[in-house]
């Protein structure tokens, strides 16, 4: 007995010892589970910046929303009822489809009288920032046809120049700056459609009605040397070119 008792003693110390280890194992084992103090957490997401939101479109009360469609109406008498242009007693220019940025420039030489020219020197100084941002986009936003006329004979001459320039007199292609759809980006101005009367007269005369004060310039400074160089041939024959693209 006294053996078998002390079998069952030694057993018991046995377990109790080997139950405590398995304790603390697992005690061992929850605390490295756990997440410790110093250890590296994941970084918090930080709330990210509010965007700025577009500011809204000024609203345009219905009374000057009238007065906006007047002038666009007022400016269709000499530019077309399309804005396609008009032949008269002189060509007045096609606007439809032009660059608003180069319409406003335009407007704005008009006003500084760095562009000479009776009538619109008068009609600009009259129109309000908000009036220009109509006319520019109204004009843009149209798109008819040509008008045509020019002669037929000088359209490949007036291609050929207007993509390959006429190196022997260092005249770039206008391509370059007007695109080769003619139809500009920017301050440079469409020519597309163009009356070809209009732009024989204003390169004819571009000394004599462009960059009148050296300063604020504007793009059409470029534009001198190369209407001087050309001769009245080589200018018919762009302008009827271009006249009649789309």
């Amino acid at each position: 007995m006294q053996g078998i008792g002390g079998k069952y003693f030694a057993l018991a110390a046995a377990v109790a010892i080997f139950g405590a280890g398995f304790a603390a194992h697992a005690q061992d084992q929850t605390k490295a589970a756990a997440p410790q103090p110093n250890s590296a957490a994941a970084p918090s997401q930080e709330k990210s910046a509010p965007q700025p939101t577009a500011a809204p479109a000024p609203v345009v009360s219905a009374a000057m929303h009238k007065k906006m469609e007047a002038k666009l109406s007022y400016c269709k008498t000499c530019h077309g009822v399309q804005g396609q242009g008009f032949r008269g007693a002189f060509p007045m220019p096609r606007l439809a489809g032009q660059q608003p940025d180069y319409i406003k420039n335009q407007l704005q030489a008009f006003i500084q009288k760095r562009r000479a020219n009776p009538v619109m020197n008068n009609v600009a100084h009259v129109l309000s920032p908000e009036m220009v941002d109509f006319l520019s986009k109204s004009f843009h936003d149209l798109n008819p046809p040509p008008l045509g006329g020019a002669p037929a004979a000088l359209v490949p001459e007036g291609k050929e120049i207007f993509h390959n320039g006429v190196p022997s007199k260092d005249i770039p292609p206008c391509a370059t700056c007007h695109g080769d759809d003619a139809k500009g980006n920017g301050e440079i101005p469409r020519l597309a459609g163009q009356l070809n009367d209009y732009i024989i007269r204003k390169l004819t005369n571009f000394d004599k009605e462009r960059g009148l004060k050296p300063s604020p310039t504007d793009v059409s400074s470029l534009m001198k040397p190369i209407a001087h160089n050309l001769t009245q041939q080589q200018i018919a024959a762009v302008a009827a070119y271009v006249s009649n693209l789309k």
